[in-house]
Protein backbone atom coordinates (compact mmCIF):
# COMPACT_ATOMS: atom_id res chain seq x y z
CA UNK A 1 0.00 0.00 0.00
CA UNK A 2 1.39 3.30 -0.48
CA UNK A 3 1.29 6.02 1.76
CA UNK A 4 -1.72 7.94 0.39
CA UNK A 5 -3.83 4.57 1.31
CA UNK A 6 -2.50 3.60 5.08
CA UNK A 7 -5.21 3.97 7.32
CA UNK A 8 -4.45 5.45 10.75
CA UNK A 9 -2.04 3.80 13.57
CA UNK A 10 -5.27 3.50 15.55
CA UNK A 11 -7.31 1.88 12.71
CA UNK A 12 -4.56 -0.49 11.69
CA UNK A 13 -4.06 -1.25 14.92
CA UNK A 14 -7.58 -2.05 15.86
CA UNK A 15 -7.99 -4.26 12.36
CA UNK A 16 -5.10 -6.18 13.02
CA UNK A 17 -7.11 -9.70 13.71
CA UNK A 18 -9.78 -9.02 11.57
CA UNK A 19 -10.33 -11.05 8.23
CA UNK A 20 -14.04 -10.19 7.27
CA UNK A 21 -15.68 -6.58 8.26
CA UNK A 22 -19.11 -6.16 8.18
CA UNK A 23 -19.94 -2.02 7.67
CA UNK A 24 -24.09 -1.62 8.11
CA UNK A 25 -26.44 1.14 8.76
CA UNK A 26 -26.45 0.90 12.50
CA UNK A 27 -29.66 3.07 12.81
CA UNK A 28 -31.88 0.85 10.16
CA UNK A 29 -34.15 -1.68 11.96
CA UNK A 30 -33.15 -4.23 9.07
CA UNK A 31 -29.63 -3.53 9.29
CA UNK A 32 -29.37 -3.97 12.57
CA UNK A 33 -31.59 -7.51 12.29
CA UNK A 34 -29.41 -8.67 9.48
CA UNK A 35 -26.73 -8.26 12.34
CA UNK A 36 -28.19 -10.35 14.11
CA UNK A 37 -28.92 -12.87 11.78
CA UNK A 38 -25.33 -13.00 11.21
CA UNK A 39 -24.38 -13.28 14.56
CA UNK A 40 -26.68 -16.07 15.11
CA UNK A 41 -24.98 -17.93 11.87
CA UNK A 42 -21.52 -17.22 12.14
CA UNK A 43 -20.11 -19.81 14.61
CA UNK A 44 -16.32 -19.22 13.55
CA UNK A 45 -16.57 -15.66 14.24
CA UNK A 46 -15.61 -14.63 10.90
CA UNK A 47 -17.13 -11.80 10.84
CA UNK A 48 -16.63 -8.39 12.57
CA UNK A 49 -19.00 -5.16 12.16
CA UNK A 50 -19.07 -1.50 12.37
CA UNK A 51 -21.45 0.93 12.06
CA UNK A 52 -21.09 3.36 8.54
CA UNK A 53 -21.17 5.93 11.04
CA UNK A 54 -18.10 5.45 12.30
CA UNK A 55 -15.08 7.17 12.13
CA UNK A 56 -13.62 3.36 11.01
CA UNK A 57 -16.43 3.01 8.41
CA UNK A 58 -15.71 6.51 7.13
CA UNK A 59 -11.86 5.84 7.02
CA UNK A 60 -12.68 2.72 5.29
CA UNK A 61 -14.42 4.19 2.76
CA UNK A 62 -12.82 6.82 1.79
CA UNK A 63 -10.01 4.91 1.12
CA UNK A 64 -12.08 3.29 -1.91
CA UNK A 65 -13.57 6.66 -2.97
CA UNK A 66 -17.04 5.61 -1.13
CA UNK A 67 -19.29 8.45 0.68
CA UNK A 68 -20.17 7.34 3.82
CA UNK A 69 -23.31 9.34 4.38
CA UNK A 70 -24.77 7.27 1.75
CA UNK A 71 -26.17 4.15 4.06
CA UNK A 72 -28.12 2.63 1.22
CA UNK A 73 -25.79 -0.38 1.43
CA UNK A 74 -24.35 -3.01 3.42
CA UNK A 75 -20.37 -3.30 2.99
CA UNK A 76 -18.41 -6.17 3.42
CA UNK A 77 -14.33 -5.22 4.10
CA UNK A 78 -11.98 -8.53 3.05
CA UNK A 79 -8.27 -8.12 4.74
CA UNK A 80 -9.21 -4.73 6.00
CA UNK A 81 -5.88 -2.72 6.14
CA UNK A 82 -3.55 -5.12 4.23
CA UNK A 83 -2.61 -4.14 0.66
CA UNK A 84 -5.26 -6.91 -0.54
CA UNK A 85 -8.10 -5.44 1.15
CA UNK A 86 -11.26 -5.86 -1.04
CA UNK A 87 -14.63 -4.05 -0.50
CA UNK A 88 -18.01 -5.28 -1.81
CA UNK A 89 -21.23 -3.48 -1.90
CA UNK A 90 -25.09 -4.11 -1.90
CA UNK A 91 -25.76 -7.46 -3.18
CA UNK A 92 -22.30 -8.71 -3.74
CA UNK A 93 -21.83 -7.87 0.02
CA UNK A 94 -25.20 -9.60 1.07
CA UNK A 95 -24.26 -12.85 -0.67
CA UNK A 96 -20.85 -13.37 0.20
CA UNK A 97 -21.59 -12.86 3.61
CA UNK A 98 -24.28 -15.36 3.53
CA UNK A 99 -22.15 -17.54 1.51
CA UNK A 100 -20.41 -17.76 4.74
CA UNK A 101 -22.38 -18.47 7.18
CA UNK A 102 -24.14 -22.29 8.32
CA UNK A 103 -27.42 -23.23 7.14
CA UNK A 104 -29.49 -22.95 4.15
CA UNK A 105 -28.41 -19.26 3.25
CA UNK A 106 -25.06 -20.67 1.81
CA UNK A 107 -26.77 -21.36 -1.03
CA UNK A 108 -27.85 -18.05 -1.71
CA UNK A 109 -24.25 -17.43 -3.04
CA UNK A 110 -25.02 -19.24 -6.04
CA UNK A 111 -26.84 -15.82 -7.28
CA UNK A 112 -23.44 -14.43 -7.37
CA UNK A 113 -23.33 -15.40 -11.17
CA UNK A 114 -27.16 -13.15 -11.82
CA UNK A 115 -24.94 -9.97 -12.89
CA UNK A 116 -24.76 -7.42 -10.34
CA UNK A 117 -26.82 -4.56 -12.27
CA UNK A 118 -29.50 -6.86 -11.93
CA UNK A 119 -29.15 -8.21 -8.73
CA UNK A 120 -29.00 -4.55 -7.22
CA UNK A 121 -32.54 -3.95 -8.41
CA UNK A 122 -33.68 -5.79 -5.94
CA UNK A 123 -31.31 -4.32 -3.62
CA UNK A 124 -32.30 -1.26 -4.63
CA UNK A 125 -35.92 -1.08 -3.86
CA UNK A 126 -35.30 -2.76 -0.55
CA UNK A 127 -32.86 -0.13 0.36
CA UNK A 128 -35.56 2.20 -0.25
CA UNK A 129 -38.40 1.24 1.57
CA UNK A 130 -35.94 -0.19 4.75
CA UNK A 131 -36.83 2.59 7.13
CA UNK A 132 -40.59 2.49 6.58
CA UNK A 133 -41.00 -1.35 6.83
CA UNK A 134 -38.13 -2.06 9.36
CA UNK A 135 -38.23 1.25 11.11
CA UNK A 136 -35.42 3.66 12.05
CA UNK A 137 -33.11 4.38 15.67
CA UNK A 138 -32.00 7.58 16.59
CA UNK A 139 -28.89 5.41 18.12
CA UNK A 140 -27.04 2.22 17.32
CA UNK A 141 -28.40 -0.10 19.43
CA UNK A 142 -25.43 -1.43 21.48
CA UNK A 143 -24.39 -5.40 20.98
CA UNK A 144 -24.84 -8.06 23.61
CA UNK A 145 -21.91 -7.90 26.17
CA UNK A 146 -21.12 -11.71 24.35
CA UNK A 147 -20.54 -10.13 21.13
CA UNK A 148 -19.10 -6.71 21.94
CA UNK A 149 -15.78 -7.78 20.53
CA UNK A 150 -16.51 -8.65 17.29
CA UNK A 151 -18.16 -4.91 16.99
CA UNK A 152 -15.24 -2.92 16.44
CA UNK A 153 -16.65 0.78 16.72
CA UNK A 154 -18.48 0.21 19.83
Amino acid sequence: MNETHQLSERTGARLAPVKALVLFDGVCGLCNKFVQFVLNHDSHGRFHFASLQSDLARELLARHGKNPELLKTVYLVINPGTSDEKLYSKSAAALRIFGELEGPTKALKVFLIVPAPLRNVGYDLVAAVRYKIFGKSDTCPLPKASDRARFLDV
